[in-house]
């Protein structure tokens, strides 16, 4: 059994990580509630934008002057795969699931033939595919030491994006990320930027379908040069403030049942330690009366 200096010394070492463990939930669910507020905000209007994309994609298909960021490039040989993780960890599964998604379709799109590539943003994910697909990233971008993440920041990935795709490097473009649930539950997603997704089948026509009767000026060709970037940011952007507002809920999570477990051990660790007190100070009784009756 451990002496009794060795159970004091883990006892305060325990104490110690609990006390940080339980600041750092405080601190998580402080910020939480900001995140998830901007995250909630930021749904509607990617959502309509992204479902106007879709229904535009859909009618411009058959359309050979169509803008390739709408339409695609007419290949899917080259898949980009955008993964969107936090910046540190501590957060359970959190930043695991998405690289494991991302490792698992990388598998699926390699075993059809196709040429996989990753943009990691986000400094964990980045960590995670070097160790093994070091070969595969293609680009990397993370937000340390920012309070928090801005639209410009979404812009500046965007045009990376959108000028790699112009250049050639690759024809589809998906992104992975966390999506927020609940403080308990993190969806990992699957959203196609290049091309825009096609609408789905749940969708209501009269809410998907381009809006007819209005004249734009100068042109289509205008306004889709300037919506296209606009919506590639906009849906990096939503995924950003899911991707934070999940991760200080997952890190929330983590830390209650780190200080929980520490807690736990505490006891235990306390009960160990009394018993071993217990059991010197009786041998010690018994050396005093053994002695005694020995004179």
């Amino acid at each position: 059994m451990p002496s009794l200096k060795t159970l004091r010394n883990r006892i305060n070492s325990v104490k110690s990580t609990q006390k940080i463990t339980s600041a750092m939930k405080m601190v998580a669910a402080a910020k939480l509630r900001r995140a998830q507020a901007q995250a909630e905000a930021s749904r509607p209007y990617a959502k309509r934008m992204g479902e106007m994309m879709a229904a535009l994609a859909a009618s411009e298909r058959d359309n050979p002057n169509a803008a390739p960021l709408l339409v695609g490039n007419g290949r899917e040989q080259t898949h980009l795969l955008l993964a969107v993780t936090a910046d540190r960890g501590l957060a359970g599964a959190f930043n695991g699931n998405v690289s494991r998604a991302v490792r698992n379709q990388a598998r699926a799109l390699e075993a059809q033939g196709k040429t996989v590539k990753i943009f990691a943003l986000g400094r964990k994910g980045n960590d995670s595919f070097r160790r093994d697909l070091r070969d595969r990233i293609v680009g990397t971008k993370n937000f340390v030491g920012k309070k928090t993440v801005e639209f410009a920041d979404a812009e500046a990935v965007a045009e990376q994006l959108a000028q790699m795709f112009r250049d050639g490097e690759f024809d589809v473009c998906t992104m992975v990320f966390n999506r927020f649930q609940s403080v308990i539950t993190q969806t990992v997603t699957q959203t196609p930027l290049i091309p825009a997704a096609a609408p789905s089948a749940n969708d209501n026509a009269s809410e998907t379908a381009p809006e007819q009767g209005y004249e734009v000026e100068p042109d289509d060709g205008t306004l889709l040069e300037r919506l296209l970037p606009r919506n590639l940011a906009v849906q990096i952007y939503a995924a950003l403030l899911e991707n934070a507002a999940g991760f200080y809920a997952a890190q929330m999570t983590a830390m209650d049942n780190a200080t929980r477990n520490a807690g736990e051990m505490i006891k235990k660790l306390s009960l160990n330690y009394n018993r071993a007190r217990q059991a010197n100070i009786t041998k010690e009784l018994i050396e005093i009366i053994s002695g005694a009756e020995a004179v």
